[in-house]
């Protein structure tokens, strides 16, 4: 069975960037559309997107900054014509090159969602407290959702289509990831986790999420074990 896929790439003040992962996503070898949704970016990205010409590559414009989630809320009300949803930072934290064993669980009819670890692979080794920060929440995840993630705040989900579009987002920002997390293992769909590559980015190199994020994911975990 060939696969097709449908990259969601959300884009927010990225343009040392968004360049290089746009054409390294184009070069994986597999059939592909690829959907940005740019959130209202300032610094210069936004023109460097309009001068995309490329049929295969779909551009949508925030006319405000929403946030993460928003963005993969807009992208879901899109066409999407690929059999596997992949989402896409912008920045170079995350692999393209990844994806051909990402997506073969699904592929296999093995997984209807593959969490891309950064724990199980190859990554940079510094920001500790992060890493703690990490891994008290995905412990948290475990333990309500009775899993056994590494790796919950992972970017790299990958979904079967039908299952993509119809998972209900609600949230803006970062807290995208807890709940979208929570309501995989609520619906008990199959989950497969695999190794990633992964070179994080220090704050100062354009990191955004903080530990504020965190205090929010907590509640976001604990509220949708319980709502809808």
């Amino acid at each position: 069975m060939l696969i097709k896929l449908s990259v969601i790439i959300s884009v927010y003040n990225e343009k040392e960037t968004i360049h290089q992962i746009l054409e390294r996503v184009k070069r994986v070898n597999v059939e592909k559309d690829i959907i940005i949704v740019d959130d209202y970016s300032t610094d210069g990205t936004r023109e460097i997107l309009e001068k995309i010409n490329d049929s295969n590559v779909k551009v949508i414009y925030h006319s405000e900054n929403q946030g993460k989630g928003a963005a993969i809320r807009t992208a879901q009300k899109h066409h999407i014509s690929g059999d596997v949803v992949i989402i896409q930072d912008a920045d170079l934290e995350y692999q393209p090159e990844d994806y051909p064993r990402l997506i073969k669980p699904i592929e296999d009819d093995f997984a209807d969602v593959v969490y891309g670890s950064r724990f199980l692979g190859s990554h940079r080794v510094f920001m500790f407290w992060h890493y703690v920060g990490n891994k008290l929440l995905t412990w948290l995840t475990n333990l309500l959702y009775n899993s056994m993630l590494t790796d919950m705040k992972t970017d790299y989900k990958v979904f079967r289509a039908e299952v993509f579009k119809k998972l209900n987002i609600k949230s803006n920002r970062f807290n995208f990831e807890p709940e979208i997390t929570a309501k995989v293992f609520k619906k008990k769909l199959r989950v497969v986790e695999m190794s990633i590559t992964h070179y994080g980015r220090r704050y100062e190199e354009g990191k955004k999420i903080t530990w504020k994020d965190g205090l929010v994911a907590i509640w976001t975990l604990i509220k949708y074990r319980f709502v809808d």
